[in-house]
């Protein structure tokens, strides 16, 4: 599907990372600690990954040049909190090369400058010191981030709750099922404001009852519709 597409681009963020991580089983959320650290939460792109030794920045301007317009870039710095790889200059030459957003697994320093930005920048933590430069890094593989695999493609997704990762290959699917969500989210909040119970309309009721006639053991499972150790 084309990188470009801004319909594909706006439907997808239009979702939020909440309805995509129920389309996805609720999975596919980064940590909870990545959060944005700037102006601007909002972003979806196609994810061009970069993986670094830990405080190590060498690689980080060289990915940034090689990162294409509309892309995220996300970084694997190991989770080091302490020490940054992102500032306010790279943060400028991201927004002014028209990337996406910018994911980091890390720490980021500068942080006055990025938060009066509109780059989306979400990282783990904020410090003042700057790693060192002596280690070629990785570009283009898979990486971890924020407890996610990333590959190369994969869309990511960032606003005010956090990122969630949509593999590329689950796109549509996923898109498909946020599309029913929010139908049914909706749904929901024209009931409630029409003044029905929360609990009615979820019917928590009929779920607990159900639930106290099920017989279930942790240490059981289920074979063929019969409990068994």
């Amino acid at each position: 599907m084309p990188i470009n597409n801004i319909r594909l681009r706006t439907r997808i963020r239009k979702f939020g990372t909440g309805p995509l991580s129920d389309a996805l089983g609720k999975t596919g959320a980064m940590d909870h600690d990545m959060q944005s650290r700037s102006a601007n939460a909002r972003m979806a792109g196609p994810a061009f990954t970069l993986r670094v030794h830990t405080a190590d920045i060498l690689m980080v301007a060289k990915a940034l040049s090689s990162c294409p317009p509309g892309h995220v870039l996300v970084i694997d710095g190991q989770g080091e909190k302490n020490t940054a790889l992102w500032g306010g200059l790279t943060t400028a030459a991201a927004h002014r090369k028209g990337l996406e957003g910018v994911v980091i697994d890390g720490a980021v320093r500068d942080i006055a400058d990025i938060r009066k930005s509109l780059l989306p920048v979400f990282a783990r933590a904020v410090a003042p010191n700057a790693g060192g430069a002596e280690y070629a890094g990785e570009i283009g593989v898979c990486v971890q981030c924020g407890g996610v695999v990333v590959a190369p493609g994969d869309w990511v997704i960032g606003d005010d709750d956090g990122v969630v990762v949509v593999p590329a290959s689950r796109l549509d699917e996923v898109a498909e099922i946020a599309e029913r969500i929010l139908r049914a989210e909706a749904e929901i909040g024209r009931q409630i404001a029409a003044g029905k119970d929360i609990g009615e309309i979820l019917r928590c009721d009929e779920v607990l009852r159900r639930k106290s006639a099920d017989v279930f053991l942790p240490q059981l499972r289920a074979v063929g519709g019969k409990r068994k150790t």
